[in-house]
């Protein structure tokens, strides 16, 4: 199958791979999946299709399964690989964090290993602004930017995204047929604008959207605020909410731009909106944009939480022409749009 536009998306079943996978698709690109449904369900790939009106090819397979990628890689001649495929609740990571190691280090080094014996030119690797930890910025600095070098992850899942930027970075040094983006995220919130795919957490959310959605639709029935005496304006911790969409968009953009870069290029990019909000500030958004009254109550910090942290966007805003279209009360209608529509049963 010989298409310079064939684009492998590992864990493209999942929550910002499936936006990634429609936005692909509008900017010409023939995205195939690799997903083996430990983290995703089986219908979003139909809403998939149904967004697009055409149908989307499927591998159902894991990343560590190298025999079939072999196939695969040999199928397609991919001309980029976006990564999603990984474990990523922080908590669940502090409890097991060997799960978080194994599936997290091996898939994506699975994935290289193929890369490299068919010399696949580009990568996207779905990092973290994890990595940063709790960092202290200089008086005046505004946002986090890339030029950080304290990194300091604060739990087993922000350690794994570290390791395999420093795996990425390593393999590009000994690899001259290939470049990579490393991405770092702030905080995905949102879904689709038609409501058919979204976040959809399996069992209860980690994230503060999904949860206080599903409290709002009771399929919770409170939502607990972890901490109310962090070092911030009302006490609880900061994030920097990017919508879903522009995320996805990024992930094309940073195909185009590798497309034009020399081999041997890996850059790190962060992907936010510059902004930071608090969880009462979400939880105030919500209930004003959804006239939806919610049950909350204040709990104690969960271990591995950052107190506050924003993007400084401005290296991906110049180099790939990319910044935020959508602000938090869009996110948030888009959310809440998605869980009124989704299967309850999924």
């Amino acid at each position: 199958m010989e298409n310079s536009k064939y684009i492998l998306v590992t864990g493209g079943a999942g929550y910002i791979g499936s936006h990634t996978v429609v936005e692909l698709v509008n900017a010409g690109f023939e995205p195939v999946i690799l997903d083996d449904f430990r983290n995703a369900k089986s219908f979003i790939i139909e809403n998939i299709q149904t967004i697009l009106g055409r149908k989307i090819e499927l591998i159902n397979a894991a990343c560590q399964d190298e025999n079939n990628l072999r196939t695969i890689f040999q199928k397609y001649k991919f001309q980029g690989v976006i990564h999603f495929a990984a474990d990523k609740a922080v908590g669940e990571s502090v409890k097991n964090p060997l799960k978080y190691y194994d599936n997290n280090l091996s898939g994506l080094v699975s994935i290289l290993k193929m890369m490299e014996e068919f010399k696949t030119p580009s990568l996207v690797f779905s990092s973290s602004c994890s990595v940063y930890g709790n960092p202290s910025l200089p008086e005046g600095v505004h946002g986090v930017d890339e030029t950080i070098k304290e990194l300091d992850p604060e739990s087993p899942y922000a350690n794994t995204k570290l390791i395999c930027e420093q795996i990425v970075q390593d393999w590009i040094a000994s690899n001259p047929n290939s470049n990579a983006t490393l991405l770092r995220y702030f905080n995905p919130i949102g879904a689709h604008k038609s409501g058919l795919i979204g976040e959809l957490p399996q069992g209860i959310p980690n994230n503060l959207l999904p949860y206080i959605t599903q409290t709002a639709v009771g399929i919770r029935k409170s939502l607990t605020v972890f901490g109310n005496d962090y070092s911030t304006a009302d006490g609880t911790c900061i994030r920097d909410y990017i919508h879903v969409t522009d995320l996805a968009v990024a992930h094309v953009k940073a195909i185009d731009w590798l497309w034009n870069q020399n081999v041997g290029t890996v850059e790190i990019f962060n992907v936010g909106t510059g902004k930071g909000s608090s969880v009462l500030e979400v939880i105030d958004i919500f209930e004003k944009t959804t006239n939806q009254k919610l049950n909350w109550e204040f709990g104690p910090r969960r271990e591995g939480d950052v107190q506050e942290i924003f993007a400084n966007p401005a290296k991906i805003e110049s180099n790939f022409g990319w910044k935020a279209q959508f602000d938090v009360e869009e996110a948030i209608l888009d959310a809440w749009n998605w869980e009124i529509k989704r299967p309850k049963d999924a």
